[in-house]
């Protein structure tokens, strides 16, 4: 759904919005997955969330000396690590780390509540057909962030690191491959319907 040629930029291509978060919060979940998957293995919150801390600060260490641009993501990224890794070692409670991606699945979701958001990401020949289609599915999209926050929440309230780590690993890609899938292919239907419906008038 992405027009090469208009997603260009004197930077480079332009990544796709719902790609650029991902990289993001795989960014984020290396420290927070490192922190559960340690604290499922040792029980010890004060070393699984000193090593969280350490891979966040770490992370923003290597862009430093690659010279490479830090997005204001990662930085919020790493101030997550520190306060509520933070928290959990005060508080010796974990929850405090798990509850980071709620709070990125919400400010994601916040965004994408954008009317038409998805809009520049669409070829200006299709949006004719599709635009409408487009607007629509950018809602599901933020549904789908405000939905992965309010699980992993729930979860967290749980308070079950390794039930955690499986989901926080695997639904929310999984459920961001399935809603490609069905936008990719619900708006391709309705394009191809409605394009046949105006040649049938113009004949």
């Amino acid at each position: 759904m992405t027009d090469t040629t208009a997603a260009q930029t004197p930077e480079g291509p332009r990544l796709h919005p719902i790609i650029h978060a991902g990289r993001w919060l795989a960014a984020d979940l290396l420290s927070t997955l490192l922190f559960v998957s340690l604290y499922a293995l040792t029980h010890s919150v004060y070393l699984a969330t000193g090593l969280a801390i350490v891979a966040g600060v770490g992370q923003i260490a290597w862009l430093k000396l690659r010279r490479a641009p830090i997005d204001a993501m990662q930085w919020a990224s790493l101030g997550l690590v520190v306060v509520f890794g933070g928290a959990s070692l005060l508080t010796h409670d974990p929850r405090f780390v798990m509850f980071k991606p709620t709070l990125i699945y919400a400010a994601l979701g916040a965004v994408m509540l954008k009317p038409g958001w998805m809009l520049r990401y669409v070829p200006v020949r299709a949006l004719a057909w599709s635009g409408d289609v487009t607007t629509a599915f950018g809602f599901a999209w933020a549904g789908l962030m405000f939905a992965t926050g309010a699980a992993n929440l729930y979860l967290v309230l749980q308070g079950d690191p390794k039930l955690w780590a499986w989901f926080i690993g695997v639904v929310p890609i999984a459920s961001k491959l399935a809603l490609f899938a069905v936008q990719y292919l619900t708006t391709r239907a309705i394009v191809v319907g409605r394009m046949r419906a105006a040649s049938a008038v113009a004949a």
